[in-house]
């Protein structure tokens, strides 16, 4: 594959999770909230939970850390299982009915995000060579988007705080992030999996 065509489906894989991964997920929170129903924020609030692993990864990206690769590789995977993982919202979707505007749009938007993560996932492996050698044409096109948004960033930084945002400041703050994260994910899976199974119930 030449690097124009690979390139393309980088920044492709980019659009369908600014899409899929946030854009959408985060009008339904919206909407989710302005109708008070319950159930569907619950949803996405454990999806937000596990969707910042995304966010962690372009942190991390910013300043070309190999961890960034991996991170970006098993987001995607997350993601999509933390919209199907939970037996009580699974149900209680499917009572809903089908002509109900927001059950339906989450019903389409999880099949979506289903889509887009075996694209992005397909897409990332491609990456986790860039963990050995990062300054390879292909590997520069993964750091592109991750660039670009740390740009902005340092401007948002540096008008709100007054303070300079580097690439060294956001690989830290995603590696701390990581850190809580992976804290977060233990505690699940040793304590409350074991307990509650997959019941989401107030978590």
């Amino acid at each position: 594959m030449n690097e124009l065509s690979y390139r393309t489906l980088v920044w492709l894989t980019y659009r369908l999770a600014a899409t899929f991964a946030v854009g959408l997920p985060l009008v339904l929170l919206v909407w989710s909230a302005w109708r008070q129903d319950v159930m569907v924020l619950r949803l996405l609030t454990l999806y937000w939970k596990v969707a910042s692993l995304m966010g962690i990864s372009l942190l991390l990206l910013v300043d070309q850390r190999p961890l960034g690769y991996v991170t970006a590789t098993i987001a995607p995977l997350l993601m999509v299982t933390s919209v199907w993982f939970w037996v009580d919202l699974n149900e209680e979707l499917a009572d809903q009915p089908n002509w109900k505007a927001l059950p339906l749009t989450v019903r389409v938007w999880r099949w979506a995000l289903s889509g887009f993560s075996l694209i992005s996932i397909a897409m990332t492996t491609t990456g986790l060579s860039c963990m050995q050698t990062n300054q390879s044409p292909n590997c520069l096109i993964w750091l592109e988007a991750p660039k670009g948004i740390n740009i902005l960033a340092a401007k948002v930084f540096n008008f709100v705080f007054g303070g300079q945002w580097t690439e060294a400041f956001a690989a830290f703050l995603g590696y701390a992030a990581l850190v809580a994260y992976t804290v977060g994910l233990l505690q699940w899976l040793l304590i409350r999996l074991p307990r509650y199974g997959r019941v989401a119930g107030e978590f």
